[in-house]
């Protein structure tokens, strides 16, 4: 006998009337969506459908329709459908572990892609791409992180590294941590990272006094800091951007 989940992620939404001999009532939709995905490409979708489209495979004999819709309401947007914990999508009726790890593993597919494109480049004349790298390794994660983008003397990636988690409100940040990351690493140049999970990037008072302190114990060591982000699903802010840095 199958596992429950299955039943319920290939089966829920399969409710239907009688079944006619041959194609099921959903073929035609599926093979509708493909052909406008291929001739106009992902902005050709609506999110919910591009959503259904990448659930064909997680769930081949439904119509997946229902729970792309069931998903969107939930977590509002196909980015925080990603960008959702496992535990939480497997909350929404019709989503068993097949379908949560596939959409985990698309959301870290898409992460891989973006760290790619700035992978050894000089990130500051790639700052879109280091955006949004940041926005989809981030932006939706339930509690804030802490991380670092260690750069060389000509400013190309050498690590990134989460270096802490906190709460929902709050990371520790230790700055002579950093440093010494920084120094075991030769590298020359930081960009701080971290997230807001309340969706808004203003940086708080406590972001603000943090990165002056990482500032001013890696300046004497010769290293410099680009930049502090901060991201969040409303958006990014760049503290040297607001001249707070």
């Amino acid at each position: 006998m199958a596992p429950e989940d299955d039943d319920d992620e290939r089966g829920f939404f399969a409710e239907k009337p009688v079944a006619r001999p041959g194609k099921p009532h959903y073929s035609g939709h599926r093979e509708r969506l493909r052909e406008r995905l291929r001739e106009g490409g992902q902005a050709a979708l609506a999110e919910y459908e591009l959503l259904e489209t990448l659930l064909f495979r997680s769930i081949p004999r439904a119509d997946t329709k229902p729970v792309a819709k069931a998903l969107i309401a939930r977590f509002g947007s196909f980015a925080e459908v990603l960008g959702a914990p496992e535990h939480l999508l497997r909350e929404v009726k019709g989503v068993g572990p097949a379908v949560a790890f596939d959409l985990k593993l698309a959301a870290a597919a898409a992460e891989r892609m973006l760290k790619g494109r700035i992978r050894g480049r000089q990130v500051l004349t790639s700052w879109s791409d280091v955006i949004d790298y940041c926005r989809a390794a981030m932006a939706f994660e339930p509690r804030e992180q802490f991380r670092i983008l260690f750069l060389d003397k000509k400013n190309a990636l050498i690590a990134d590294e989460v270096q802490q988690r906190g709460t929902i409100d709050h990371t520790p940040v230790y700055p002579r941590e950093v440093v010494k990351r920084a120094l075991e690493l030769s590298a020359t140049a930081l960009i701080l990272v971290h997230n807001h999970p309340s969706g808004d990037p203003t940086p708080s008072r406590a972001d603000i006094e943090m990165t002056r302190l990482v500032v001013e114990s890696a300046k004497p060591l010769g290293i410099a800091v680009h930049d502090h982000i901060i991201v969040g699903k409303n958006g990014h802010a760049s503290l040297k951007g607001l001249q707070l840095i």
